[in-house]
């Protein structure tokens, strides 16, 4: 391990011939099952790339507040769109942030039978006052497609499967974009009555919670890459039950798994719980976190383990307050509700009804 708390790893080895590629393969088996987190290098985004985009995010949050609430996300039933600081949770707590959410580009689906997370599916929201973040969202989602294909299969290989075995089993898969701020907080004390910066409204509730840019949490899905704006700390991943430092890799990106992964895997490699500590005012911090997980009615089936590494499982989390469902959707849905509750109030009071009555 490095003194970076997280190992490192180079994409690029998987071109360089079989044994750079093998070596790859084991170094990324041993980092999810160790830690659940890694760096990645030798991605092929461009610097040019990563300006843009940072360029972007940073267009988009200095819109005036009306343009950002015009495409609020308690406007849209499938989560899409701007959500102000205040308007998300994690584990009942206020996250204090502001962001954007990006998903699939697709027609709502009009059939109320069907099950709940086809909810999920539908049209984004794009602010009119800057057409341009369309196109290097777009370009940002398709690079990052191409790179989380490469590590699944080499996932595949590394735990003895054959290459193309998420493939097979992922279907048309549910990506999400989120573009995120964390505003800057004030220095706490017990006597703050309230953060000066907090946005109205909403956020009421933020002085139990302000110094939370986003809770622990462990991901839903398959395969997290989150880049970092550079030079700015705050993501801390759980290890061995203590919170450890991940500061930004310059041209790397942090990756983790999610707990559809360690399902599939029965815990040979884990999700971790992992959060980020807001900076403190006036500073600010933008990362942008790019989720790669199946189509939403798919469900990744138990992997056949070599006997080594089956000799390893450890079991997938059992914790009755986040249970994890074999089901992709399932495990979207129950994120998406648990964390914008306003939204699912509006737009889902029967979903959140069967689920109280269950």
């Amino acid at each position: 391990m490095s003194a970076l708390n997280l190992p490192i790893l180079d994409l690029s080895l998987l071109d360089q011939g079989p044994e750079a590629a093998s070596r790859f393969r084991d170094e990324l088996r041993a980092a999810t099952h160790d830690v659940g987190f890694f760096y990645l290098t030798g991605t092929g985004v461009t610097p040019d790339l990563e300006a843009r985009l940072l360029q972007a995010a940073h267009d988009f949050f200095a819109l005036p507040e009306a343009d950002k609430l015009a495409i609020e996300n308690i406007t849209s039933p499938h989560f899409r769109g701007y959500t102000r600081v205040g308007g998300e949770r994690t584990q009942g707590r206020v996250d204090w942030r502001e962001q954007i959410d990006i998903g699939p580009e697709r027609e709502a689906i009009p059939d109320a039978d069907g099950p709940g997370y086809n909810r999920l599916v539908g049209p984004n929201l794009w602010p009119a006052a800057q057409p341009e973040l369309k196109d290097v969202v777009t370009e940002w989602h398709d690079h990052l497609t191409g790179v989380a294909r490469k590590l699944l299969r080499a996932w595949a290989l590394a735990l003895g499967a054959e290459e193309q075995y998420f493939d097979r089993h992922f279907g048309d898969p549910q990506t999400l974009i989120k573009i995120v701020r964390y505003p800057g907080k004030d220095d706490p004390t017990p006597q703050s009555p309230r953060p000066l910066h907090a946005a109205p409204g909403r956020d009421a509730e933020l002085p139990a919670a302000w110094a939370q840019g986003v809770g622990a949490h462990k991901d839903s899905g398959v395969l997290t890459l989150l880049w970092v704006e550079p030079g700015k700390g705050g993501l801390q991943v759980e290890r061995d039950g203590e919170w450890v430092d991940a500061p930004p890799v310059p041209g790397a990106f942090v990756v983790n798994i999610g707990e559809l992964l360690e399902y599939a895997t029965q815990g040979y490699l884990t999700a971790t719980n992992h959060r980020v500590i807001s900076p403190t005012f006036p500073d600010e911090r933008i990362s942008v976190p790019f989720f790669f997980n199946p189509a939403l009615d798919a469900r990744l089936p138990i992997i056949e383990l070599p006997e080594e590494l089956a000799s390893q499982v450890r079991g997938v989390t059992d914790d009755p307050s986040n249970p994890i469902h074999a089901t992709y959707g399932e495990n979207a849905l129950k994120s998406r509700l648990r964390a914008h509750p306003d939204v699912a109030e509006r737009w889902h009071a029967d979903l959140l009804a069967a689920r109280a009555a269950s």
